[in-house]
């Protein structure tokens, strides 16, 4: 039986051959879009917990780095948006459920597919 306590994912866009601000514009284009739907509970910016001094730019988030919680259930359809969405894209991808911390790096389709399932395994236990 699969607990209902929530699935916190953490994504982030690291793909080398963008600049800070490009990884920052994927960042914010997938988060809204992940507020368009409703199997979000909530998606944010990470805060910088040591921004640096006259940080301007940024403006005291990590670039290019999300957080979005989902209940189980729509967790598993969160995972299928992802999957669509960033199959190309070089990431990161921390979940966490169950008290639990599970961490995975994709940067191809075929990668991010055995990261996603890994993610969907480790949530259902």
């Amino acid at each position: 039986m699969i607990p209902h306590s929530d699935v916190k994912l953490t994504i982030a866009f690291n793909d080398p051959d963008l600049d800070l601000e490009e990884r920052d514009e994927q960042a914010q284009q997938l988060m809204a879009e992940l507020r368009q739907m409703d199997e979000v509970e909530t998606i944010d910016r990470v805060l910088d917990p040591n921004p640096p001094e006259g940080n301007k730019a940024i403006g005291g988030f990590l670039v290019g780095l999300l957080t979005a919680e989902a209940n189980v259930a729509n967790a598993m359809k969160l995972m299928g948006f992802l999957g669509d969405r960033l199959s190309n894209k070089p990431i990161e991808l921390s979940v966490e459920a169950n008290g639990k911390k599970l961490s995975v790096k994709a940067s191809s389709r075929e990668e991010l597919e055995v990261a996603i399932k890994a993610a969907k395994d480790f949530i259902e236990k």
